[in-house]
Parts: C-alpha cells; structure tokens; sequence
C-alpha cells in the first residue's frame, strides 16, 4: 500500500470571526492512499488544522514532517495526532469503499436520508450577525448556533429580539462562548439565557477548569455542553474521568480535533452510557472532510441537529454531492 500527501489553500468567501480571531484562508493537508496493484482506485482523506486549537499542529513544516513519516508507514500510532489520524481513517475508509467518496455506505450516502443542522451565525458586530439571522431563517433553519463572548450586551440584545419574535418553541436558539467568559460572568450569562429560553451553551468558560465546570453545569438553568474541553483528552480513562467529574449536559465532536472517528466513538460511547447528550460539529473542513464527518454522523443515528457545515465557505473548495435544502443536508443521488 503506498500513500502521499498534499497541500492546499482555501480562500474564505469574507473573513470570518472565531474563537480564534478573524480568518481570510485556511490551510489543509490531503491524504491519498492506493494499492500498488490497482493504481487507479485512491482514497482521499483531509488532514484539517486550526492553528491554535489543534492539537497536532505547530508550523507547516513540523506538520508535514509528520505527514512523511506517516506516508511511510501507515500503521503507526496517532495517538496525539487526531488531524491526521481523521485524514488517514477517511482514506483508508475511502478506499476500501472503491475511491469514490463513499466513507460509510448507508442511507444518508445513498441519497435516502437527510441530516437535519443547525444554522451557524458567525461573530461579528450586530448588522452582520443580523443579517446572517435574516439570511438563515428566510432558508427555513428551525435551530441556528450564534456565536457569543465577544460583546455580550449587544450579543444578548440580538438573542432577546429573536425570541420576541419566534418563541422557543417555533426557533430553537444555541449559542457558543468559545471560553469567552469568567467564572463569575458565565454565573450570570447563564441565568439571562435561561430567561431566553436558549437550548444550551458551549464552553461558556476556557476549557481546563474542571471544578469551575463543574459547578456550573450542576447548578445552571441553561445546559452547558463541553467542545475545547475535549481536545487533547486522548487517553480513554481520562475521558472518563473528565465527563465523571464535570458532568456536563452535553458534549460537541469535531472528529479532526479528537482522534477521527474512533476518537469520536469513544466520546459517544462514554456519554451515552453517562446519559449525557451529543452532537456533531465541522471544524472548517473543505468538502472532503465536510463528506466524510457528514456520512459518518448519520452512522451515529443523530437525534438532533447536527453543527455540519454547508461548504459554502471557500471561494475554491472542492466540488461536492452534498446540498442543502432548508436545514436538510443530503447528497444527490448520482
């Protein structure tokens, strides 16, 4: 079996705000693996990276170091590494699938079933995030994520309007801290949430403070679902040990920052027997990595929307079977 890699640039549509300040492009690596005997059948997985939150990744040339030596040897332990162990499982998964983007073979790749998601808000000042809203709802969205902590005023204003207009029970509302608030805010965001009937809350404080974590989620009226918190936790009895002891409401899988789909397997086993929730997100991935986290969140046989991403982020990302009709993510049949 022999494989190879390769880098590529995307171009962000207009520079988009995250926890990790306002990004214009970002890089991605690409797996392909082939059997010397049948050349022609390559499967293609994506090594995705956030500088700053992945884990695996320092600089460029530390990454594909890495890269190398994986290209050279496949079987090795990724333990620590869970960008490319998710661009290596979604190759190996894609080439014993025939190469043909097929990662998980059922109803939802086969064009049969939809995955409902939520519609993503990104940071911004209020007429953009308005605008976003607008846009959003005007498509059909019934769920929408809004991203919060950098101007919680002006940020609760916009939530408070939305809920005067569509009531919970026609407009579920999340929201994502990123870790942008302190103990003693998140105390009392958490309450002026829960008086806005918001669904849940990710990471309302930096990830690290279990205690702190703890507290919040045993006493809050708002649920609170870990996402950074995951990140780097590779060692399944320290998975263990970190849902025991925060006990959270819920918990948010992004497959490229916690090991790929065995990393992510874990978690869910671990929360569902701790009967604690679960969704799915996309970490900026392009089509490749969006195709893959999609067909394997439906294997997972989700129960609420899901925070997939659209690919409609990139000015050149790669041509995709995924569409999106209202909230309803599916692939065209071929």
């Amino acid at each position: 079996m022999k494989a190879r890699f390769y880098k590529r640039t995307f171009q962000f549509k207009r520079p988009s705000g995250t926890s990790r300040g306002v990004l214009t492009e970002k890089h991605a690596w690409f797996i392909e693996i082939w059997n010397e005997d049948n050349p022609d059948i390559i499967g293609t997985g994506e090594c995705s990276i956030i500088p700053g939150l992945s884990p695996d990744y320092k600089t460029d040339e530390q990454y594909e170091q890495k890269l190398i030596s994986v290209c050279n040897d496949i079987s090795q332990d990724l333990t620590g590494f869970p960008s490319i162990q998710f661009g290596l499982e979604t190759a190996l998964l894609d080439l014993k699938n025939g190469g043909k983007g097929i990662i998980f073979d059922n109803d939802f790749t086969n064009g049969k079933q939809k995955i409902a998601i939520n519609g993503l808000i990104w940071m911004g000042d209020s007429g953009f995030m308005e605008e976003q809203i607008r846009e959003k709802l005007n498509l059909g969205f019934d769920c929408l994520k809004l991203k919060i902590g950098t101007d919680w005023n002006s940020e609760k204003q916009i939530l408070k309007k939305l809920r005067e207009t569509f009531p919970s029970t026609q407009l579920e509302l999340r929201v994502d801290a990123n870790g942008g608030f302190s103990f003693e805010e998140a105390k009392t965001v958490l309450v002026e949430l829960h008086e806005l009937e918001i669904h849940s809350i990710e990471q309302p404080i930096k990830a690290g403070n279990w205690e702190e974590m703890h507290k919040l989620c045993s006493s809050a009226p708002t649920p609170i679902a870990l996402d950074e918190e995951l990140i780097g936790v590779v060692d399944y009895s320290e998975k263990k040990r970190l849902l025991e002891e925060i006990l959270p409401q819920y918990i948010i899988l992004k497959p490229s920052l916690i090991g790929g789909f065995s990393g992510s397997d874990e978690w869910i086993s671990l929360a569902e027997n701790m009967r604690i929730g679960w969704w799915i997100t996309s970490a900026l991935e392009s089509n490749i990595g969006l195709n893959a986290i999609a067909q394997y969140t439906f294997s997972r046989n989700p129960k609420i929307p899901q925070g997939l991403g659209t690919g409609g982020l990139f000015t050149n990302n790669f041509e995709t079977r995924l569409e999106l009709l209202g909230d309803q993510l599916s692939i065209k049949k071929v």
